[in-house]
């Protein structure tokens, strides 16, 4: 039975309690997860494919309700002030996310995988322990990174899209577009109404279309995000142009949306909740946006940071300066040891002096590391058009350090393509992991 048409507020509701009864009487699930950075646009393209999903199931479907899980813990969703800045447009809190927190962890009540089917959304390989367990049961997904060939080719009824473009929450769209409108125009409500947030039938247009607003907007957080407002050059697809002016005619809809609905200021408000991370401290800021391989027994890690090197180097510092590179070097060694890296790469994006938009490349190695570092930087140098800055440039920015040659390999670029962000470098580095392992 499909999902009436209702609030996200409703539906992240009836989906936490549909997935604690599924685990509690052993019934069957079907779990839409993005990857285990959790990013703004892992969170939407999750909820959005589940929200639209359920509202008009296949009939063919292996539930009839999906969940929408945040993979990672609840607690951890205190690193991302964008989504707080979200949930002001969007009419939920932190309380509604269906969390890793949710799964339970004790062997005896854990989700049985034979009573599981997930999708994936922003990735499409499921890693981790969720991998190690549920990886097999992977049954369609929407994504824009390099396709990793673990998500069946046959995933009917669900999808099974990989495409180059901005967000990958445009894709989700684009893909359930035609059965977002099937339930909008009242194909999934009763007697032409919808049930309100205290369970209440509703027989108003307007209602849903507040509703559809709101959804709206979540989806445009992380299409405008990752697209910087349609502008990034190299990045922004016409996927995303389509998808963009679709979800401004559903907030044109509503009167009320229509009326305070100003695009450059909704990504200006999340854009600066995402960059306000001064809070944080050195081993949360390196925990955001993280995510880690596994290539040939030898693990990679890359987290993206949205403020310079040198705000990170001054973050790692603790008492005098004087020392700040083995600080910053036996800071960066211990977050390594206590995920058993080999290789950790940090890619920064910021703005210049003069107001170019700029990204910055770190990587660490240990010594089994060594040569795949090397092989990275000699093969792809030239592609990402890197400038070393190891010894020269950054020494003069505030806060900045000298790169040494004593200890872990490590080297630090200006990278001059811009376009190369984090879904381009990373299979560069497993690529060179797993040539130097073979």
């Amino acid at each position: 039975m499909a999902f009436p048409h209702n609030s996200l507020r409703a539906f992240l509701s009836y989906a936490k309690k549909g997935l604690s009864r599924a685990i509690e009487t052993s019934q069957k699930v079907t779990i839409v997860t993005g990857n285990e950075s959790a990013d703004l646009d892992s969170l939407t393209a999750s909820i959005l494919y589940a929200y639209i999903r359920s509202l008009a199931p296949p009939r063919n479907a292996f539930t009839a309700l999906y969940i929408p899980l945040l993979n990672i813990p609840a607690a951890d969703i205190s690193l991302w002030p964008e989504f707080h800045a979200l949930f002001n447009h969007t009419n939920i809190n932190v309380s509604h996310l269906i969390t890793l927190d949710d799964l339970p962890t004790d062997q005896g009540s854990a989700l049985k995988p034979k009573n599981t089917r997930w999708i994936l959304v922003d990735h499409n390989k499921l890693q981790g322990k969720l991998g190690k367990k549920y990886g097999d049961r992977v049954h369609g997904v929407i994504d824009h990174h390099e396709d990793e060939g673990a998500v069946p080719q046959d995933a009917d009824p669900e999808p099974r899209v990989v495409e180059k473009c901005g967000s990958c929450t445009s894709l989700v769209i684009r893909t359930l577009r035609s059965s977002w409108e099937a339930s909008s125009d009242g194909s999934s409500l009763s007697s032409g109404g919808g049930y309100g947030q205290d369970g209440l039938m509703i027989n108003d247009a307007s209602v849903t279309r507040t509703w559809d607003a709101q959804i709206a907007k979540m989806a445009l957080a992380s299409i405008l995000i990752d697209t910087a407002n349609l502008t990034a050059e190299g990045k922004v697809e016409q996927t995303d142009r389509e998808a963009v002016e679709y979800l401004e005619a559903k907030i044109y809809l509503s009167p009320g949306a229509a009326a305070q609905w100003k695009r450059d200021r909704f990504y200006e408000d999340i854009n600066d909740a995402k960059r306000n991370i001064d809070g944080l401290n050195f081993n949360d800021i390196l925990r955001k946006d993280y995510k880690q391989w596994t290539e040939n027994e030898l693990n990679l890690g890359m987290s993206s940071v949205v403020k310079p090197f040198h705000f990170l180097v001054e973050k790692a510092i603790k008492g005098t300066s004087e020392d700040k590179e083995d600080q910053f070097v036996t800071a960066i060694g211990d977050f390594m040891g206590e995920r058993n890296l080999t290789i950790f790469t940090i890619m920064t994006t910021s703005t210049s002096s003069t107001g170019e938009f700029q990204r910055e490349l770190y990587i660490q190695a240990l010594s089994a590391g060594y040569a795949a570092a090397s092989t990275f930087a000699r093969e792809n140098a030239q592609e990402l058009q890197l400038e070393d800055q190891s010894n020269s440039a950054l020494s003069e920015k505030p806060g900045a350090m000298q790169i040494s040659s004593e200890g872990p390999w490590r080297k630090i670029w200006l990278q001059k393509d811009v376009s190369k962000s984090r879904k381009q470098v990373a299979p560069l580095l497993r690529k060179a992991i797993a040539a130097e392992s073979t």
